[in-house]
């Protein structure tokens, strides 16, 4: 084989110890120095390169979603949608796509116990015929904020105080009490589903609204639902997260990793619930059956008017090779989409199409789609030549199109959404905004007790001697704006007099 051709790869090591360059080193005990006790010699050029690497091993950790673990696995097609979308890879029932699997904890860094009460993240990369397409999710279906302007503050209110560096809900409550849009989503982290018990055991949820096109062009908002096999389970109480965090704080990256290994493979089925664009937009009738806009991503879609539709199922059933390889360099950006897959006009949806390929551009260079675990597996081409730790081979004269020299193709039309959209330019808030209606029911919606575990750690986090009685009364009156008992509940547990 021509050494040329290598990929690198630890297959190919010699058994000695050499240079990154490939020169053998006779000896890696003792730096060069002047005589045995030195001083050392800068011209040792291993022990400079041995300790600039070392110095250089760790990458800028995510800004969010920095705890993580990785599996690899297939999706398979398990039901047609063709109608939906004439995205390939679920062109019919029994196609089988790679994937992997990236499960996170948000906000904390990436030495954190995995038994924080904190939204987890859901990211699937698919490797399709035609490219790779990322579904980045949660295990909540809503998020705190509608509009990704606000985006760097709402982390930046959960992150630790920047004085002290001490996580500190004063912050958070300050912050969003002026977003009562964030009810509903404090409707789930307050929940029991606001610890799971392991990864394998969360739902997972797409959270912003996507597009389908089929091959006609006919163009479908769709919210995409993972569904765990094994079931939802959570960790209830603050005692029982303690005790299994203090007996490993990644007991949910070595449950994922065990379970596999094991031959007990997790799986989730897919499905999703799908609205016509078309009808949406023309229809005010249809329109006006909702009270609240389909693309804000603080609200979810009633299932009684828009029903789950079974897609496929996610099965992951190897573990990752390296660590650092398949989950530190793991990149995933909602901005990777396949022909039939297409965006919508959520705000959130649309700032997060930039803004993740632009920080991992900055995490790991310009070039982090050429890393192996980012590349897609099918043949591809483009222009993109030159910058930091471009390692792509290239034959190519031409780095330019068009060309008569080397003529190049465009690939078939593929169908996008032809909706015109008229506006004029501002800066506002979507008209249906309805921030309490649907937390509400969600309250109604449990038991007597889960509904008083949800008191009581809400009233705990407003508890905070930080968190001033202005702001309790404030969140008492969004609390009681969702339900008035609730808000009288949490009143009565802080000794503030609700206003309603």
């Amino acid at each position: 084989m021509d050494p040329t051709k290598l990929r690198p790869s630890s297959r190919h090591d010699t058994s000695v110890t050499t240079t990154n360059a490939g020169a053998p080193v006779w000896n890696d005990n003792e730096a060069l120095t002047v005589g045995s006790r030195g001083p050392i010699l800068l011209e040792d050029y291993h022990l400079i390169e041995k300790i600039a690497h070392f110095a250089r091993e760790r990458i800028p950790e995510r800004v969010v979603h920095a705890r993580g673990a990785s599996a690899k696995g297939f999706f398979e097609c398990t039901h047609d949608v063709s109608a939906l979308t004439c995205a390939d890879f679920l062109r019919s029932p029994g196609v089988r796509t790679p994937v992997i699997v990236r499960f996170s904890t948000v906000i904390h860094e990436r030495g954190s116990p995995e038994t924080i009460r904190d939204p987890r993240g859901f990211a699937v990369k698919f490797y399709t015929r035609e490219g790779n397409w990322d579904l980045l999710g949660n295990n909540f279906p809503v998020f705190f904020i509608r509009d990704g302007i606000k985006f760097p503050d709402v982390i930046h209110a959960f992150k630790p105080n920047p004085k002290s560096h001490v996580q500190e809900y004063w912050r958070v409550f300050d912050f969003l009490s002026h977003h009562p849009e964030s009810l509903h989503t404090f409707f789930f982290l307050f929940d029991d589903v606001g610890v799971p018990t392991d990864y394998r055991h969360m739902d997972g949820f797409g959270v912003n609204t996507y597009t389908f096109v089929n091959a006609a062009g006919k163009a479908h908002y769709v919210k995409f639902h993972w569904k765990p096999t094994c079931g939802v389970r959570c960790i209830l109480t603050d005692d029982e997260a303690a005790l299994v965090g203090g007996r490993n704080h990644s007991h949910a990256t070595q449950d994922l990793y065990d379970s596999i290994a094991a031959g007990n493979f997790p799986e989730w089925k897919l499905f999703v619930q799908v609205r016509a664009v078309g009808l949406l937009v023309m229809d005010p009738d249809t329109e006006d059956r909702y009270d609240f806009d389909p693309l804000d991503d603080t609200k979810t879609w009633p299932e009684d008017l828009l029903p789950l539709h079974p897609v496929g199922r996610l099965v992951l059933d190897r573990n990752v090779d390296n660590f650092f390889n398949e989950n530190e360099q793991l990149a995933f950006g909602p901005g990777l989409v396949v022909p039939g897959i297409y965006y919508s006009d959520d705000k959130m949806l649309q700032c997060r199409v930039f803004a993740y390929a632009d920080t991992q551009r900055y995490r790991l260079g310009p070039n982090y789609l050429m890393l192996p675990v980012n590349a897609p597996k099918c043949a591809h081409h483009n222009n993109h030549y030159d910058g930091a730790m471009n390692f792509m081979h290239r034959d190519e004269e031409v780095d330019y199109y068009p060309s008569r020299h080397a003529p190049l193709r465009h690939a078939p039309p593929t169908p996008v959404p032809s909706r015109p959209v008229v506006g004029k330019r501002e800066k506002g808030t979507i008209h249906k905004q309805n921030d309490f209606k649907q937390p509400g029911e969600r309250y109604r919606s449990w038991d007597a007790d889960r509904q008083e575990r949800f008191v009581r750690r809400f009233a705990d986090a407003l508890a905070h001697p930080k968190v001033s009685q202005e702001l309790r009364s404030i969140w008492v009156d969004l609390l009681s704006q969702c339900d008035a008992s609730l808000g009288m509940k949490v009143a009565n547990r802080l000794n503030v007099k609700p206003s309603m």
